[in-house]
């Protein structure tokens, strides 16, 4: 709602946003709102993203965490506008959450690529991505045992890309800092996500 003109409801993605201060270019109205850091719990399938998040909720009431899978199921995700369309939607209902005073964390998979080629990026002071990871070994045995995935392409493609978030700090033009996990506990994880977020 935060986008939605208050004078003339204009509610098209055009606005234009300056330090905390949005303008609608079809009436001129200013407003203002909580611009707040968007947080992502990156990583592949079978990591440990959700049991990091489920772990850090418990742990803490100052962030909102969510799981990016809550789309899966109601959106469509076969193609690259499909996946441009659910990074916009978690950004909008994550800039509306913030309005309550609470920064917004989500785990999720992919995508972060996009995270700041968004027209619903603007409205984030910055967005921050953690890349949680593991090793290769440990990441098949969470995935075979933990997730019971049997898929080997599905186990191929998570630990190629789980490699690559082990050995860079950069996916296109979104940075990540990246963390091992291999030996913690969900709530060990969720600790060291905790130290990140209040960095």
């Amino acid at each position: 709602m935060i986008a939605i003109c208050p004078k003339c409801q204009n509610y098209k993605w055009d606005k234009e946003v300056v330090n905390d201060t949005i303008r609608c270019p079809k009436c001129g109205m200013t407003w203002q709102f909580k611009k707040r850091p968007l947080y992502i719990l990156a990583g592949c399938s079978g990591v440990g993203k959700t049991s990091t998040g489920m772990a850090l909720q418990k742990m803490s009431q100052e962030f909102v965490v969510l799981d990016s899978d809550i789309f899966y199921n109601i959106m469509a995700h076969e193609t690259e506008e499909d996946e441009y369309e659910r990074v916009e939607q978690i950004q909008s209902l994550s800039s509306n959450i913030s309005q309550a005073g609470k920064s917004v964390v989500w785990t999720m998979a992919g995508n972060i690529d996009k995270l700041n080629k968004t027209y619903s990026s603007r409205f984030f002071s910055e967005i921050k991505v953690l890349a949680l990871t593991c090793t290769s070994t440990e990441l098949r045995r969470r995935m075979t045992e933990g997730r019971g995935i049997s898929d080997e392409e599905w186990l191929k493609g998570s630990s190629d890309y789980n490699e690559y978030l082990r050995t860079h700090t950069k996916l296109d033009e979104t940075e990540f800092d990246s963390i091992d996990i291999t030996n913690f506990t969900p709530e060990e994880a969720a600790n060291k996500v905790l130290a990140w977020l209040h960095n």
